[in-house]
C-alpha cells in the first residue's frame, strides 16, 4: 500500500466533474492544497486599550466596530498583535480579512472586540494589504487518468485542457470520506509519473473555493488516520484550533448516515471544555452524534438541525453537565457589532424550543 492509499487500498484523492460527474482520475498524492493566505497589516494610531494592554493576541478572531453606525463590522482573523509602534500611539496587527473587507476608503474611528470582551479603540488605522502573488500550482502526481482525460489530453487544444469546477474528493485511511474540495482548473503540463507506469503527474492552474489554511494542516494529518474514536479528542485545543476543526465536520461529507435516531432519546453533554464558541458546538456536535459529531456550527445552524435531518429527533432530554463552564465563559458574549449578550441562554432557549429538555449539573 502506498503512504498516501488508504487501508483498504483506495486512492487517496479522486478528481471528480462535477457538471457530468465522471471522474477526471485518481491518485495517490496531491500538492498545492494548503496555503498562508494572505496575512494583512494594521496599524491602529491613537490606541487605547479597554482594561490592561493586551498583547500577543495569537490565533486570535478580532472585530472591528466602526464608530460609523451605517457601515458593518468586519473581522480580522487568526490575529497577532505586534505591539506598539516605536515612538508613537499606534499598534501594529496583522491577520486574515474575513469575508468583509472594510469599506472602501474608510478610515475613521473603530473599536475591537474578540467576541467576548472590548479590547479598544483607535481614532483611525492604515491598513497594508500585502504583495499579490500567484496561487501556487495544484499537482496530482501518480494519477491514472479516466478516459475523458485522456482524450482532453490527447487532442491539447486550449478548451480540452480547460477542465472547469471540479471536485477533489479525498478519502481517510479507513476509505471513508473525508473532505471535498471545489476547484475552477485548466491543466498546464502533465508528463509520466515516477509512481507507476501509466501513471502521470498533472499540474493545474487554477484555485480552491475555499484554500484550506496552512494551520488545518496538523488536523488533516489527526482526520486522516480516521474520524476520532473518543469524545473530547478537541479539548486540549485553542479558540483558533478548535474553529478550524468546527469547520471540518461541518463540511465532511457524511453520505448514507441513515435515518434520525427516534424521539425520546436521552443525551448527555460533556460540558468540561465549552470555555469559548466553538467548544460549546463542538461538544453539542459528540452529545448528539458522537465523537468528531457536527450538530451546528452557530444557534441558527442548531435550530436546524434540531428539526432532523442531522441524527436526532425530538422531544429528547439533554444532560449537560459542568455547565457553569459554559455559563462563565459563554454568558457576556458580544455580536459582531458588539452588542452584548448571552450565548449560554441562548443556546438553553434554542433547544428548548425545538423540543430538548434540558437538565444542568
Amino acid at each position: 500500500m502506498h503512504e498516501n492509499e488508504t487501508r483498504q487500498g483506495w486512492p487517496r484523492y479522486t478528481l471528480t466533474d462535477t457538471e457530468r460527474g465522471h471522474a477526471w482520475g485518481h491518485c495517490a498524492e496531491a500538492e498545492g492544497l494548503f496555503g498562508q493566505g494572505r496575512r494583512e497589516t494594521y496599524e491602529l494610531f491613537g490606541w487605547v486599550p479597554e482594561g490592561a494592554e493586551v498583547l500577543g493576541w495569537i490565533g486570535r478572531d478580532v472585530w472591528f466596530v466602526p464608530e460609523d453606525e451605517s457601515l458593518d463590522p468586519w473581522l480580522l482573523e487568526d490575529v497577532e498583535s505586534l505591539g506598539r509602534h516605536p515612538g508613537t500611539d499606534g499598534l501594529v496587527l496583522t491577520g486574515f480579512d474575513g469575508h468583509d473587507a472594510p469599506a472602501d476608503g474608510y478610515r475613521g474611528p473603530v473599536r475591537i472586540h474578540d467576541q467576548q470582551r472590548w479590547l479598544g479603540s483607535c481614532r483611525e488605522f492604515a491598513r497594508v494589504p500585502p504583495p499579490s502573488r500567484p496561487d501556487p500550482a495544484i499537482v496530482l502526481r501518480g494519477l491514472a487518468p479516466g478516459e475523458e482525460l485522456r482524450q482532453a489530453l490527447t487532442a491539447g487544444t486550449r478548451r480540452t485542457l480547460d477542465l472547469g469546477e471540479a471536485a477533489l474528493e479525498v478519502r481517510d485511511d479507513l476509505g471513508e470520506p473525508f473532505a471535498e474540495l471545489l476547484l475552477w482548473i485548466t491543466v498546464s503540463a502533465w508528463h509520466p509519473s515516477g509512481l507507476g507506469a501509466g501513471l502521470i503527474d498533472l499540474e493545474l492552474e487554477g484555485k480552491l473555493f475555499p484554500p484550506v489554511p496552512e494551520q488545518a494542516r496538523p488536523l488533516w494529518e489527526r482526520w486522516l488516520a480516521g474520524p476520532p474514536r473518543t469524545p473530547g479528542t478537541w479539548a486540549g485545543l485553542g479558540t483558533r484550533p478548535r474553529w478550524d476543526w468546527l469547520d471540518h465536520v461541518r463540511g465532511r461529507p457524511r453520505p448514507g448516515t441513515g435515518a434520525d435516531r427516534p424521539s425520546g432519546e436521552a443525551y448527555v453533554l460533556d460540558g468540561r471544555y465549552i470555555t469559548d464558541v466553538p467548544g460549546l458546538y463542538l461538544a453539542l456536535g459528540e452529545a448528539f452524534n458522537g465523537p468528531g459529531g457536527y450538530f451546528g456550527a452557530n444557534l441558527d445552524a442548531l435550530h436546524d438541525c434540531l428539526g432532523g435531518g442531522f441524527g436526532h429527533t425530538g422531544p429528547a432530554t439533554l444532560l449537560w453537565r459542568d455547565s457553569a463552564v459554559a455559563r462563565e465563559h459563554l454568558a457576556r458574549a458580544l455580536t459582531s457589532d458588539g452588542q452584548a449578550y448571552d450565548l449560554f441562554s441562548a443556546a438553553l432557549d434554542v433547544l428548548a424550543g425545538r423540543g430538548v429538555r434540558v437538565t444542568l449539573a
